[in-house]
């Protein structure tokens, strides 16, 4: 993290780097050298999202915001963001005594498709008028 620039209270502590900097992408060897630290990479991220500001009105000792929007996107397309979440998941849930993953997964009829086409009437059958054959 750059001295000169001031801390948010969206920053990543010491100890929340050292868990989220070996899910963060390194640099590619071989490559340019990298300008931004991964880390302030992340805080700006972190500042965008906790402040649900736009990329373009970070503030400007963070990374220039079309770096951070840069790496932002690639990552979610590569899944670190993802994955991320799931360790993080894991970590909390052994915290707080449990397995590390669920042992059992609850569905909802809204949760799952039960046909591919058709609507309501596909599903649960039409409904007849209440007084009559159905009929006009």
């Amino acid at each position: 993290m750059a001295a000169t620039r001031r801390s948010y209270p969206s920053d990543l502590s010491d100890t929340e780097w050292a868990i989220l900097e070996p899910l963060i992408p390194a640099p590619k060897p071989g490559g340019r050298p990298a300008k931004v630290p991964r880390r302030d990479i992340v805080n700006a991220i972190l500042y965008v999202l906790e402040n649900g500001i736009k990329w373009r009105a970070m503030p400007h000792d963070l990374p220039h915001w079309s770096t951070v929007y840069h790496y932002f996107r690639k990552w979610q397309k590569e899944g670190v963001w993802e994955k991320v979440a799931q360790v993080l998941a894991r970590r909390d849930r052994e915290r707080e005594g449990r397995y590390a993953s669920p042992r059992a997964l609850v569905m909802d009829s809204q949760s799952v498709k039960t046909s591919e086409k058709g609507g309501p009437g596909d599903t649960t059958g039409r409904r007849r008028s209440k007084g009559g054959s159905g009929g006009s």
